[in-house]
């Protein structure tokens, strides 16, 4: 196992964290960004052996077109819809006269998601382009990740699956906070590492444990 003493110990005794319709998901998660369809077919119909609610589902393959993109997202999306059949859930609709709502909401969420750091994010987001601060908060954060479905605590664990997948520290960083500002406990972030580790090369595995392990002995 890529990780030291230390991390051995988490690892061992995180899977008895997370309920096991979460691990599902998870695990669903790193599927859609890792690609494969047989992969993904083996996931999905696991999930559903969990009874993890339909609805759960629908609202991670929405957010993974801001996680992994739409090439990846729109394959897993076929793949679901070949496991579980048509969309057989109440889902909210996207339509543009709710635009000052996304707008309210999504501020609301990205401010808890990021914490003493959100208005830091504006001016980054600004510097960047014009456009990306619309898009992060209006768009990601008050069209998709604020919708009703799935709680933001799991909504930043299956962010934290994706983006482990993705070797991109400092976003991976930045939602490690981000799961600690929705009510995640460092076991519960240790618990889903634990379950994301069984997808990652082993070089991989120990930054993602190292950069954890650095903010999780911190109370930031």
């Amino acid at each position: 196992m890529p990780v030291d003493a230390n991390l051995r110990t988490i690892v061992t005794t995180a899977a008895s964290t997370l309920d096991q319709k979460t691990i599902a998901l998870v695990r669903v998660a790193t599927a859609i960004a890792k690609g494969g369809e047989a992969l993904l077919r083996d996931r999905m119909r696991a999930a559903r052996g969990a009874e993890l609610p339909p609805l759960w589902v629908e609202e991670l393959l929405l957010q993974s077109l801001l996680n992994v993109g739409y090439p990846l997202a729109l394959a897993a999306y076929g793949v679901w819809r070949s496991v579980a059949g048509p969309l057989r859930v109440t889902v909210e609709p996207v339509v543009h006269s709710n635009w000052t709502i996304w707008e309210k909401r999504g501020a609301e969420l990205c401010e808890h998601v990021y914490g003493r750091t959100y208005h830091k994010l504006l001016l980054n987001l600004r510097e960047l382009h014009p456009a990306i601060e619309p898009l992060v908060v209006v768009d990601a954060y008050g069209k998709l990740l604020a919708r009703p479905g799935l709680d933001a605590k799991r909504r930043e664990f299956c962010t934290l699956a994706a983006i482990a997948m993705l070797d991109a520290p400092r976003q991976l960083n930045a939602h490690f906070r981000g799961a600690r500002n929705t009510g995640a406990s460092n076991e519960e972030i240790d618990a889903v590492l634990a379950v994301v580790e069984a997808d990652l090369p082993a070089d991989r595995a120990l930054k993602v444990w190292e950069l954890w392990a650095d903010m999780r002995s911190r109370s930031v």
